[in-house]
């Protein structure tokens, strides 16, 4: 969904330094007019580096995820959110703003303890997003082995309902004594 709530004027400040010589943008959504049409706007200037799809297409995007090396959601408020989840599966790394389910569910990369499955930033600005989508690409150009790791990080984690029912049934125990 191409709406505020997925920090779209934070990729708008910062489009043209996100989308240098050596990274390309591609877009899937439908929403709001006004991204629609800056989505639209870019893939005309940068028709090489961004790509505008403005339409629903699962199977479209399931390919995206499959052949994309990250993936951007700088939302401004995400109660849960499934695509970051998604992402894990297809061995995406997500780049996500610390909100909500995000925050809950990507851990950020710490390149001393060589743990963290994607990249996050706390405060809802675009200078900060810049700032970890350009370190995200420092990791993928220059410490291949780190980013490889947080892509098998991030796909041998376990959203499914099976794992999730073992830890209700968890908590569940605990609350009863």
């Amino acid at each position: 969904r191409l709406t505020d709530q997925k920090g779209l004027d934070l990729i708008n400040y910062c489009i043209e330094g996100i989308c240098d010589e050596n990274t390309q943008l591609v877009v899937i959504g439908t929403g709001d007019s006004q991204y629609e049409n800056m989505f639209r706007h870019y893939a005309w200037k940068y028709p090489d580096r961004i790509s505008a799809n403005i339409c629903y297409s699962d199977q479209l995007a399931r390919k995206l995820y499959a052949a994309a090396d990250a993936f951007l959601m700088p939302s401004q408020f995400e109660p849960c959110g499934l695509t970051q989840l998604i992402s894990f599966r297809y061995g995406t790394v997500p780049i996500v703003r610390e909100t909500g389910g995000l925050k809950d569910t990507v851990e950020p990369f710490n390149e001393y303890e060589h743990t963290g499955d994607g990249f996050s930033f706390a405060n809802y600005n675009g200078d900060e997003l810049l700032k970890t989508v350009n370190y995200s690409k420092f990791v993928f150009f220059e410490k291949k082995v780190d980013w490889n790791k947080m892509v098998e990080r991030g796909m041998q984690k376990d959203y499914s309902w099976g794992h999730q029912k073992e830890k209700y049934q968890e908590l569940y125990h605990y609350l009863i004594g």
